[in-house]
């Protein structure tokens, strides 16, 4: 367990509910209550309880709770924190807590194969094409040697976590350029904010980065960025958003309201950064749920890729569960087609329409 909580760091978001909740029969989406004009708000307010720690790729569930989404649905969201996150699986599973955010990485399968039972349901951070929030930087001295991902050869490349997506997009890299992970140095760091010391005084010339810590390592001189990511991972699926199964199976009631309002929220954030509606509103938001709180930065900075329709690069995950496997670092027998529930998700989009 220790291993799998290491390995969602910055990126867990969880959320929690209460268990006495109002069941509402899905098929009751009348609207004439509902400002939002689809599902009828359920009959009782119902607290659902968000353990947050800012991280970015939540947006869609601090934008639901401030614009009222949730609201709407009669849900009232409190945001908490974990004292100690060793329990968010499990509590997952049991469904004291509801739906949570993580990463994949070998931990995290081993954890489902042996026992702890939760559901994939959907994207919660990928990159956009061109525009990698989660990508790799090179020293700003190094622009004249390295200028193709083939002259990383025999450099010395920061990477946060081995058995990981950092590790699995790090792989794609050396295959992208020809290279194996023999032709270079591997440096785990796994602090983000380690590599921009570390490259700045030249103890390292690469390093996989991520936002917003690229852009202020850009603005002070000390890295470039290098290429972008979806030069060769294109569909890599870098966060997730899980569910209990309790939540998603035997409230859907709830979780279907939730997750048509968190789409809600997540359409409003692709508003924002792909169409320029809207912006200022959802940067103040940002500012005040996340670490960063420059709102001249969310300017800058290469935004987190949210699908609006809660879409996942499902095969990908596939392609980094092999990946481990091939590593030896896979104990146990993942079966996707029970982990992988994205049901409550369809419903909500049917119901809210597709984005445009």
């Amino acid at each position: 367990m220790k291993k799998w909580l290491a390995m969602l760091g910055v990126l867990i978001l969880l959320v929690g509910g209460c268990s006495d909740k109002e069941t509402v029969k899905v098929n009751d989406d009348v609207n004439k209550d509902n400002p939002s004009g689809d599902l009828a708000p359920l009959k009782e307010k119902t607290k659902v309880v968000v353990a947050e720690d800012g991280a970015a790729s939540g947006a869609g569930f601090y934008i639901a709770n401030e614009k009222g989404y949730f609201a709407d649905y009669n849900i009232e969201v409190e945001f908490a924190t974990f004292a100690n996150s060793d329990d968010m699986l499990p509590a997952l599973a049991s469904g004291e807590v509801d739906i949570a955010g993580g990463i994949s990485s070998a931990a995290f399968f081993n954890a489902i194969a042996q026992g702890i039972d939760v559901k994939i349901v959907a994207d919660k951070g990928h990159n956009v094409k061109g525009k990698s929030y989660f990508t790799f930087v090179i020293g700003a001295d190094k622009q004249d040697e390295i200028k193709t991902y083939s002259d990383l050869k025999g450099k010395r490349i920061a990477v946060s976590g081995e058995n990981g997506v950092d590790d699995y997009i790090f792989h794609l890299m050396l295959d992208h350029a020809g290279l194996t992970k023999d032709d270079v140095e591997f440096v785990l760091m796994p602090d983000f904010g380690t590599m921009l010391a570390a490259i700045d005084n030249g103890s390292i010339d690469a390093a996989l980065n991520i936002e917003p810590l690229i852009t202020t390592g850009v603005a002070k001189g000390m890295h470039v960025r290098f290429g972008d990511a979806t030069d060769f991972a294109p569909e890599a699926q870098i966060a997730m958003v899980l569910g209990s199964p309790q939540f998603m199976n035997e409230e859907q009631d709830v979780s279907l309201r939730f997750m048509a309002a968190y789409l809600k929220g997540v359409r409003d954030y692709n508003d924002a950064f792909k169409k320029g509606e809207g912006k200022d509103e959802i940067i103040d938001i940002m500012t005040q749920y996340t670490a960063l709180k420059d709102a001249a930065v969310w300017e800058d900075v290469n935004v987190t890729g949210l699908n609006p329709d809660g879409k996942m690069f499902i095969g990908d995950i596939r392609d980094q569960y092999e990946l481990y496997k091939k590593n030896g670092a896979i104990r146990g027998d993942f079966k996707f087609d029970e982990a992988i529930d994205t049901d409550i998700t369809e419903k909500a989009v049917e119901i809210i329409g597709q984005y445009e």
